[in-house]
């Protein structure tokens, strides 16, 4: 009795789990399914509309969500800007109160310098003139040291001019053509340069190394006053280099027991390998060689013009001269 009252219950009750389709079909199903949607959504794009007006609408949301951490970087921001910007604008009024007093100094100076030269009724320096160059190319020779610039003859560059950049001289033109020029370095073997020593004025003649980038200060003394660290400059006792320009740092120096030279060894200031915009500095007796024939030209010219002006009127004052002596003749052969 009990077995068959069970079985009317079982019969009778609806089944808690309702069995459909397996997992396997309704993965395949759906997986189909979405693989159709993204096809016509590719080719026919009909979702998106959809896809913008849920943009749309998520938009505010999206902001919202992102506004806390926007004012917690916003305000970081203007903290950080606000101490750094302070820092700054108190760093440049030290700057620029330094640079006044510097300023007021420099004008001091020239004032009295000025003021000694006319005492001393000394002439002023001659104004050079520069003329900017680039680099073109470098030389293939691995036993020479020389680079081509784009500035020559038509450029009115001379062979001899000093050639340096902002942080010193680096050359000096041996050969010039129409539209570009040879310039020798000062590490080449065969250039010299006389320098001086700014600590303490003395003069000596720099020499490139030639197999590196050094020169060299040949027969010194082994007792010479040079030390470590020292800056040289041009001395301008050759007329070509402008006085004070740098030029290079000593860097070694070696003595030995059976020389009685010292061997010292110094490092370019400029950017000899570096650098590719350069200044050509012209020479003083060139640029007033120049100048004095361009005004003789001008002389010549005017003087020339002047001449034809004067000869003219007399050509024509002739004219009438001749016919008049001609028509006196045959007024006194007729009587």
């Amino acid at each position: 009795m009990a077995r068959r009252f069970n079985n009317r219950i079982e019969q009778q009750a609806p089944a808690f789990f309702v069995r459909g389709p397996s997992a396997f079909a309704r993965l395949a199903f759906f997986s189909a399914l979405s693989l159709v949607l993204m096809v016509a959504d590719s080719r026919l794009q009909y979702l998106t509309s959809v896809r913008q007006s849920l943009q749309t609408l998520l938009h505010p949301l999206q902001l919202l969500a992102n506004t806390p951490s926007q004012l917690y970087r916003d305000a970081g921001e203007y903290f950080s800007a606000h101490d750094y910007l302070l820092k700054e604008n108190r760093q440049l009024k030290q700057s620029v109160l330094k640079q006044d007093i510097e300023l007021q100094k420099l004008n001091t100076l020239a004032l009295e310098n000025e003021h000694l030269r006319q005492l001393l009724q000394a002439n002023k320096s001659m104004a050079r003139s520069s003329v900017a160059a680039e680099i073109m190319h470098v030389g293939r020779d691995l036993f020479s040291r020389k680079v081509m610039i784009n500035r020559g003859e038509t450029h009115k560059i001379n062979a001899g001019e000093a050639v340096v950049d902002a942080a010193g001289v680096i050359g000096q033109v041996t050969r010039t053509y129409p539209l570009s020029s040879e310039v020798t370095l000062i590490t080449d073997k065969s250039l010299a340069i006389p320098i001086q020593i700014e600590r303490n004025g003395l003069r000596a003649i720099a020499f490139g190394h030639g197999r590196d980038s050094t020169l060299d200060l040949p027969y010194l003394p082994a007792n010479v006053d040079i030390k470590r660290g020292d800056r040289l400059v041009t001395s301008g006792i050759d007329g070509v280099y402008p006085t004070g320009l740098a030029v290079a740092t000593v860097s070694q120096i070696v003595v030995t027991p059976d020389s009685p030279f010292a061997r010292i060894v110094c490092i370019p200031t400029g950017g000899v390998e570096n650098h590719r915009q350069v200044l050509v500095v012209s020479i003083p007796h060139l640029a007033e060689l120049a100048e004095s024939q361009s005004v003789t030209q001008q002389e010549s010219k005017s003087t020339d013009t002047k001449s034809a002006v004067k000869i003219l009127p007399v050509k024509v004052q002739k004219k009438p001269t001749a016919a008049l002596s001609g028509n006196a003749g045959k007024r006194h052969a007729a009587e």
